[in-house]
């Protein structure tokens, strides 16, 4: 499991963000507990899609002008695993 840190609500405060990859199940679960949020990528999902679907999943929780960055940071570091 990794933990990062992002700049989900302001600036000044990080929240954590959790990401655990199972590769004999083969996906990545990812989740910032500070919102009350989690998402389970598979391994073959693909980039544009998954992007679509994390964002709209985190437009449910964030403003849209914050959630895009969010998605973007969140796969890259998906890619990252």
């Amino acid at each position: 499991m990794k933990i990062r840190k992002a700049n989900i609500l302001n600036e000044r405060e990080t929240t954590n963000v959790y990401i655990y990859e199972n590769k004999k199940a083969e996906h990545i679960v990812v989740a910032i507990p500070h919102m009350e949020w989690s998402f389970l990528i598979r391994y073959e999902e693909e980039t544009e899609l998954l992007r679509s679907k994390l964002l709209s999943s985190l437009s449910k929780k964030v403003e849209g002008a914050q959630a895009e960055p969010l998605v973007d940071k969140l796969l890259y570091w998906v890619r990252e695993m």
